[in-house]
């Protein structure tokens, strides 16, 4: 007979899980692992709030397991190490993203890649090593193989930077491997939201010219103002559009929703690239001829592997880039749900993981 949550390993757990699809969270008690050799444990301090969790605890992509502990942008304070953890030491502060396990013997995961690995076992909702369902960061501690902590430096803000391990590799990693982050570039990004506006902070830091493209006006301000981007385009708009036709060398399009990309391709030069990191759940229109008129290519991009996500967390913290964020109590969880699914944050919700979660116990 299998073991319940709480009996299935021997440390006492605390979070908040879904139990169905309806999404609704409520306090939980589980249990973790022991801490192997090569394990960090550390006390979970705050904790991303990122729309995969959203679709998750309602499962919209059909492979949710209950119950399920979301969260995948994981930072906190070092607790414990296994005797051959050389990575960090107890106190140092500490992440952990969207993975927590890889095969580690594909082509994938010896060339660091370990998030594009047929065997990759994510932060939640997975089956680990051992068996047992994976469960996040919306919970009071968290273990993890040290080759998934990410190292969190001195001046980086752990609750700024807690989104960084998801939307951050997210934009970073393509703005690198495409050869995006050329300083002098022209960057279109599409979309201002949790992803977008980050990629603007990273496109700027790499020295390039940025262009929002949203299709809402009233981002502008915010867009050209606060984040520093230098032009923006309303998608809608045809003749704006059309005006900027052929001026961008590559795209990141972090919009999830179901949207025309033909008036992307507009905008690209020659040999321009355009780069899907949002996941809309139907599929989306291309004509062959959009691509071969100049020679385009249209490329996905997923999150990225350990060794590029501490290369991307340093270079934040080199660079003062944060997300912006609205930090939340424990138990505002499930308004933050449903302000989420109306788009209504600016950018990411961030639980307070260390201040708030223990009163929310029964």
């Amino acid at each position: 007979m299998s073991k319940s949550p709480e009996e299935e390993h021997p440390v006492k757990a605390f979070g908040w899980a879904a139990r169905d699809q309806s999404g609704h969270l409520s306090p939980f008690n589980f249990s973790r692992r022991a801490t192997g050799e090569e394990d960090v444990r550390f006390k979970v301090l705050y904790c991303g709030i990122c729309h995969s969790d959203l679709h998750s605890i309602k499962n919209d992509w059909g492979f949710s397991m209950y119950p399920l502990v979301p969260g995948h942008e994981i930072v906190g304070e070092v607790t414990e190490v296994g005797g051959k953890v050389k990575k960090v030491n107890v106190g140092d502060k500490v992440g952990v993203g969207c993975l927590v396990g890889a095969c580690h013997s594909c082509e994938s995961c010896a060339s660091d890649l370990e998030n594009y690995c047929p065997k990759m076992i994510l932060t939640y909702a997975s089956i680990y090593h051992d068996g047992t369902i994976t469960y996040g960061g919306y919970s009071d501690h968290m273990v993890a193989n040290e080759r998934y902590i990410i190292r969190f430096p001195d001046n980086m803000p752990l609750d700024g930077g807690a989104p960084l391990l998801c939307a951050g590799i997210t934009v970073y990693s393509p703005l690198k491997y495409f050869g995006l982050d050329e300083p002098g570039k022209h960057i279109g990004i599409v979309g201002l939201g949790g992803l977008g506006h980050v990629a603007v902070k990273f496109a700027k830091a790499f020295g390039s010219k940025v262009t929002v493209i949203s299709t809402s006006p009233s981002k502008k301000e915010e867009a050209l103002k606060n984040l520093g981007a230098d032009s923006f385009l309303v998608s809608r708009d045809q003749e704006q559009m059309q005006a900027a036709a052929g001026t961008l060398d590559g795209i990141i399009d972090t919009v999830s929703a179901v949207h025309p990309l033909l008036p992307l391709f507009g905008l690209l030069k020659s040999h321009g690239k355009l780069i899907l990191v949002g996941a809309p759940e139907k599929p989306l229109e291309l004509t062959a001829f959009s691509l071969i008129a100049g020679r385009k290519i249209v490329a996905g991009s997923g999150i990225g592997g350990m060794k590029e996500t501490q290369e991307m967390i340093d270079f934040a913290a080199k660079h003062n880039i944060t997300a912006d964020i609205e930090v939340i109590s424990t138990d505002y969880l499930n308004t933050a749900m449903e302000r989420l699914a109306k788009n209504d944050v600016r950018y990411r919700f961030v639980i307070d993981v260390g201040n708030t979660l223990a009163a929310t116990k029964p």
